[in-house]
């Protein structure tokens, strides 16, 4: 019986395994790394136990800290979460050497699935489908275009799209040498590239005795760097010949590598319907919750079940209800190619409502740093039909107050809203064609709506200047004519400009000069009749920064002086960071009076899990270098200096090895993989924090 279990991992899923653990009475440890000395994970636990440094190779990496942490705290059983060491079979051996109970599967089933080329031979052996393997060094024309992929790997590190024959040769070698930084090995192999493919997959849980459950499909298309956005079970579209297919295949893959606890089997499907085998994560995924929500079960609670020695509860598992989707909401910047934020975060209030469900590792006040991956929280709504869940998903999202850096909430309520994504018209390109016109903020009635908001903002700060202590002054008005006054603000994170006039009567009461009817103002809420239509405003103030919130969504804006200060001026050609991060490494030679090239990398930066390159604006001669591999940089530090000839460009542009932008601004382009890989390969990888 287990008594204390410790989580070898951090955040959301350590939070969520500390859930179940209370609801079980079971003693709960956390271990943390110095930058989440004060995290909700270790807040939450019964015990903490510190990991020295911040860098996930010197902490959550560390096995042999982990089990002895263990230890240390009393623990008599370790789940790894996902991500991390959760699928490391040295580890899940090492923490049974201890003496200490394993919640995971069989050491020798997480060997077998860890390499893609072992997993895939062994499936073929199983009657498993699979794509056909391509060899690189025969590969033709007719065989394009190929996914290359690391053979031990995931999160999309080593993988790459080739569509040009002579372009094969080049990204071999560097996937090669992507996979060996990341995983120790350099083995890559091929396979067709299947366009406009679904990632589908299928949730397994198996005991001791020999009963192996399918829990239904999932489907996680919609993927951005090959990291799942969406997801949502049941997978929707599939008649029931393919669902039982995937059913029977993910069943024969567990019992071929004797499988015990939680695991996915992951396919891919073609647009023509065909499955085919990706691979199986020996671990619990990120969108486990869907599969909850639609079984009714505690996945979490039928892992330590089956980890004491337990049965599963019954030889077929419970029958579905309804439609589960989750989100993954995500500290990032999808306009600026999913650049990664960081900084306090003030606010994090999803509504509760029935069939909301809120998994999350951060609470108003907490630090989003550049350590670990991006993700805030999960947001999962549970509906009778997928209609209404998905309807219900993007109202608690649009609702939500998430106050701090920059986030990807209007991208997922535009995408729960898309035409394609509602007619349940799915594949992992979803982002590919429709990033665009999601980021876009020209949509009718945008622009009124933050001149509005930004209204709110400007009435709610005279508000609080003129009000000060007392009580809330309410009522529908209408202002004598004064002195107009003016407070322009910034709109976030897009830099559009707006100017509020507004007059202030004898009363002490702002209207604005536009029209619009004050029915309330108090420096945090105020509310507006416009063309006969009341809306309401929360405000939320952080020094210079305005959070507006309102019911059909949030506006985000800087106060800005009333005159504007002289911009300081950086040399031409600067190269700048454009998020906090550590500098790993530097292009050979680099040095102030080296020649460079247009579009040159000269610089790698490292933040929360993704690798940017910084390029050469223009050809011309490095004047200036403040950069070293291992020193750490906040936003807008001064990397470098590039004296061009004869024009000068405007600022670095960090680039993705995958699909370069042009860019005249600082913009990223990260890397198409995380430094630590997390989760399921989604087309065909997925990471996850």
């Amino acid at each position: 019986m287990i008594t204390a279990l410790l989580v070898a991992n951090r955040g959301e899923i350590a939070c969520r395994i500390f859930r179940t653990c209370r609801e079980l009475g079971i003693a709960t440890v956390a271990v943390y790394s110095d930058a989440d000395a004060g995290a909700l994970h270790v807040r939450e636990a019964d015990t903490a136990v510190r990991l020295p440094g911040s860098a996930p190779a010197d902490t959550y990496l560390r096995g042999d800290l982990v089990v002895a942490a263990a230890l240390a705290a009393g623990a008599d059983a370790v789940h790894p979460g996902y991500g991390f060491l959760s699928e490391n079979a040295g580890f899940a051996r090492a923490v049974q050497d201890a003496g200490l109970v394993w919640v995971g599967p069989p050491v020798k089933a997480v060997e077998l699935m860890a390499s893609k080329t072992r997993a895939k031979e062994l499936m073929a052996a199983a009657g498993v489908p699979l794509l056909a393997p391509v060899d690189p060094g025969s590969a033709t024309a007719s065989d394009l275009p190929l996914l290359l992929k690391a053979a031990a790997g995931g999160g999309g590190r080593g993988m790459r799209i080739v569509r040009e024959l002579s372009a094969l040769p080049e990204e071999l070698t560097a996937a090669s040498a992507e996979a060996a930084s990341a995983f120790g090995d350099g083995e890559v192999f091929a396979e067709p590239y299947v366009e406009r493919g679904r990632h589908v997959e299928v949730q397994v849980m198996a005991d001791g005795q020999g009963t192996v459950w399918a829990l239904g499909t999932r489907d996680c298309s919609l993927q951005r760097r090959h990291q799942k956005v969406i997801e949502e079970a049941p997978a929707p579209g599939l008649d029931e010949e393919l669902r039982g297919m995937l059913h029977d295949a993910a069943v024969a893959a567990a019992r071929a590598v004797g499988y015990r606890g939680a695991g996915t089997v992951e396919f891919l499907v073609s647009a023509g319907g065909r499955p085919y085998f990706l691979e199986m994560n020996t671990r619990l995924q990120v969108e486990h919750p869907v599969t909850e929500a639609v079984y009714g079960l505690d996945l979490v609670a039928l892992q330590l079940r089956v980890a004491e020695g337990g049965a599963l509860p019954a030889a077929t598992p419970p029958e579905p209800a309804g439609h589960a989707v989750e989100a993954r909401l995500y500290a990032e910047d999808p306009a600026r190619d999913w650049q990664p934020q960081t900084g306090a975060l003030l606010t994090l209030d999803v509504p509760e409502a029935p069939g909301i469900r809120l998994d999350t590792g951060y609470t108003g006040g907490d630090t989003v740093g550049v350590h670990y991956d991006p993700m805030l929280a999960k947001v999962i709504a549970h509906a009778p039909t997928r209609t209404e869940a998905v309807r219900l998903l993007a109202r608690a999202l649009e609702r939500a107050r998430v106050h701090g850096p920059v986030t990807n909430r209007e991208l997922l309520v535009r995408s729960l809203r898309h035409p394609d994504f509602v007619a349940g018209h799915l594949d992992t390109g979803f982002y590919d064609r429709h990033l665009g016109a999601l980021t876009a903020s020209g949509a009718p009635g945008d622009d009124d709506a933050r001149r509005l908001a930004a209204t709110a903002a400007a009435l709610a700060a005279a508000s609080a200047a003129s009000s000060g202590p007392g009580p809330a002054r309410s009522g529908a008005w209408r202002n004598l004519a004064s002195q107009a006054q003016t407070k322009r603000y910034r709109a976030e994170p897009d830099g559009s400009a707006y100017e509020i006039a507004y007059r202030t009567g004898r009363d002490g009461i702002p209207a604005p000069v536009t029209g619009e009817r004050v029915l309330s103002a108090r420096p945090d809420a105020v509310t507006l009749e416009t063309v006969g239509v009341t809306r309401h405003f929360t405000v939320t103030t952080y020094g210079d920064r305005v959070h507006v919130d309102t019911a059909a969504g949030a506006h985000t804006f800087t106060a800005l002086p009333r005159f504007t200060d002289p911009a300081e001026r950086t040399e031409p050609g600067s190269l700048l960071a454009p998020m906090p991060g550590t500098v790993v490494r530097l292009a050979d030679g680099l040095a102030p009076g080296a020649p460079v090239e247009a579009g040159q990398p000269l610089i790698w930066l490292e933040a929360m899990k993704m690798e940017h390159r910084i390029l050469a604006p223009a050809s011309g001669t490095l004047t200036a270098l403040h950069a070293a591999p291992g020193l750490q940089v906040e936003v807008g530090a001064l990397l470098a200096v590039v004296q061009d000839a004869p024009t000068h460009a405007s600022d670095a542009s960090v680039h993705a090895s995958d699909a370069p932008t042009q860019a005249s601004d600082a913009s990223v382009h990260a890397s198409d993989a995380p430094t630590q890989a997390s989760d399921a390969p989604a087309h065909q990888e997925e990471t996850t924090p």
